[in-house]
């Protein structure tokens, strides 16, 4: 069955759009803006705690596992409610009022009564190790590429701080982004293909831009991707930026899944129905190997244990199409243990470890041919530990793809993250007051909507003369209310437009946060073009110059020397160049128009416009062929 049936495959995708608002912090006052200026440093350790039924969730208890120490950093965009030491204040009035405007987009039906609740979160996100989540509403709908597409639930809940660096078991977690409001939209698991997640994903995300009441920049916005297909089962993509990637993240986890069913049918075929992990400790017979992993994890008073995988053999290494299998599954869970990592036998002689150690292994732990082993060096719990868990991941291989979580990786492909969360992480918010939804607020927000994606590029095409496909990138790049903001402080519409369309996105592609780039900043940038302070063909190498260094308009283009030519230098400079090169322009007459603009451009890009330069070239040199 080709993959690319997805159809056949039983393909099931749905996705969690996570959106952060610019309407204030969600349970204080505080801005919603990121800083590098740290302010105040303190320590916090997070332990698992039960429900009200008493259960202990999955995902929370590996967290707690790694035994983990979280250092958290304060700036001044934070508050007392931040660092879980003030208690939180009612929930903003402005996001509550945005998510319902976004409900009332997609056709979603509110709830009577909006009741905050707590979420087990202990990765150190939290200061208070829980998340706090809010029902908003229901049952919605999009239409995208003429298939509907359900809208499950949208939510309110607040961002986590942002994960800056981890070594040592310690993580350091900075907390301005800590309290910024997110919308959570869920879709059901409608979508087919891989491309229909993008398409889907690209109209949520211009009708959460429409409502102008979100933030922007990198990280402002992230995808959750729920793929299942039929015999494997539901994995969660946790935190997806990358819009593009979101089809290949769908294919490889397709091609995953499909690896791990061939797996477990395998070994079904080959009889195995048990793994005992009895854990064989060979640091003996490892003194004097050449493998430095090996003789590290000796060296600091460790241990090199192993762990037979009867039926294992072959199916630990990538298949026929390069899809990691088991080994790179086994290793992620290792890890989680605190070991650097492992070795599978499918993988051996390598990394310093010879043909006669991998047969002396075998023989010590009773391998057969169709047997597998795995092996690691570190302290002895840790060693231990990590290969209990690789026996656990081995264990699920017999019942096919387990339910988890994973996380996106820059390639298009993931890596395991932790357990797919339960129910029992949730549990009531006793510190918020609840919401009532009345008819008098459903009726405040009937007139608060806005314009929809399709009727603001109509508008722009109509009103400022602007082509189709530039009216469509500015919805699509969620650059339309800046370009209303430039346009109506007198800038022209072509030049702001051309500016939003290609330059910002380029940048963007680039990686550069242009959130930094207001529109008064943008305002006074094309005033100057206009000006002839400097020419349209500088302004991307002065833009990414005042992202990439935060430098104003002066200061950077002082730094490009951008500083407008006279009329007089201008000539002065083409009539130089023209005159070193006679020769060259008698030789090749009109033809050397082209090579003798980019000499001249050279010396004055972005210092002119390069129009009226091409033109001053051609005019000079026709006029000096035509007095030869």
């Amino acid at each position: 069955m080709p993959s690319k049936d997805y159809a056949a495959l039983g393909l099931k995708v749905g996705l969690e759009i996570h959106q952060q608002l610019s309407t204030g912090k969600l349970f204080c006052s505080c801005q919603c803006e990121l800083s590098e200026t740290v302010t105040r440093r303190f320590n916090r350790t997070l332990h698992a705690s039960r429900s009200e039924m008493g259960e202990i969730d999955r995902a929370a208890l590996e967290e707690a596992q790694k035994q983990l120490k979280f250092i958290y950093e304060s700036t001044e965009f934070n508050c007392l409610v931040e660092a879980d030491e003030e208690p939180p204040h009612a929930a903003s009035t402005e996001a509550v009022r945005t998510t319902l405007i976004l409900s009332k987009m997609v056709g979603a039906a509110p709830v009577d009564e909006i009741e905050f609740m707590r979420k087990i979160v202990i990765d150190g996100s939290n200061t208070s190790g829980f998340q706090r989540t809010a029902l908003i509403s229901m049952g919605g709908k999009l239409e995208v590429s003429g298939r509907p597409i359900g809208i499950e639930t949208i939510c309110l809940e607040e961002d986590a701080a942002r994960r800056i660096t981890e070594e040592d078991h310690s993580a350091v977690f900075r907390i301005d982004r800590l309290g910024i409001p997110l919308i959570e939209l869920a879709t059901s698991p409608d979508i087919r293909t891989p491309e229909e997640a993008r398409e889907v994903a690209e109209r949520i995300g211009t009708l959460l831009r429409a409502t102008r009441r979100v933030r922007r920049g990198i990280g402002s916005i992230r995808e959750d991707v729920n793929i299942s297909i039929s015999g494997g089962a539901r994995v969660e993509i946790k935190g997806a930026q990358e819009l593009d990637l979101l089809p290949s993240y769908v294919q490889n986890e397709v091609a995953r899944q499909q690896a791990l069913i061939a797996a477990k049918e395998e070994l079904a075929r080959r009889g195995v129905k048990q793994i005992q992990g009895e854990q064989v400790n060979l640091t003996k017979h490892f003194q004097k190997t050449k493998s430095n992993v090996l003789l590290r994890g000796i060296s600091i008073g460790g241990v090199v244990l192993a762990v037979k995988l009867p039926g294992f053999a072959g199916l630990m290494r990538p298949d026929d199409n390069g899809v990691k299998r088991l080994g790179r599954e086994m290793a992620l869970h290792a890890r989680v243990a605190g070991v650097r990592g492992i070795f599978h036998s499918d993988e051996l002689p390598d990394y310093g470890i010879i043909e006669e150690e991998v047969t002396l292994v075998r023989k010590l732990i009773g391998a057969g041919e169709e047997d597998g082993f795995v092996i690691v060096a570190d302290t002895k719990e840790r060693a231990s530990a990590a290969l209990d868990r690789v026996v656990a991941r081995a264990c699920q291989a017999l019942i096919g793809v387990p339910e988890e979580t994973r996380d996106p990786l820059p390639d298009g492909t993931t890596a395991y993250s932790r357990p797919l969360p339960g129910r029992a992480r949730m549990y009531p918010e006793t510190d918020v007051p609840p919401i009532k939804v009345t008819k008098e607020l459903l009726l405040e927000i009937d007139g608060l909507l806005p314009e929809l994606p399709e009727q603001i590029a109509a508008r722009l095409q109509e009103k400022q003369s602007l082509s189709k496909e530039q009216a469509e990138a500015l919805v699509k790049n969620g650059f339309d209310a800046m370009f209303d903001e430039i346009v109506s402080a007198g800038v022209p519409s072509k030049l702001a437009a051309r500016t939003l369309v290609n330059t910002l996105p380029e940048l963007e592609s680039d990686g550069l946060d242009v959130s930094v780039l207001r529109s008064d900043t943008l305002v006074d940038v094309l005033r100057r073009v206009e000006s002839g302070s400097f020419s349209k063909e500088a302004v991307p190498s002065l833009l990414r110059r005042m992202v990439e260094c935060r430098e104003g308009a002066d200061e950077a283009a002082k730094e490009l020397k951008l500083c407008g030519a006279s009329e007089s230098d201008v000539e002065a400079i083409i009539d130089r160049i023209l005159a070193e090169k006679r020769d060259f322009i008698q030789d090749k007459k009109d033809r050397a128009i082209a090579p003798l603009m980019g000499l001249v451009m050279k010396e004055l890009r972005g210092k002119t416009d390069g129009k009226l330069l091409n033109k001053l070239v051609s005019d000079k040199i026709m006029k000096m062929l035509g007095e030869k």
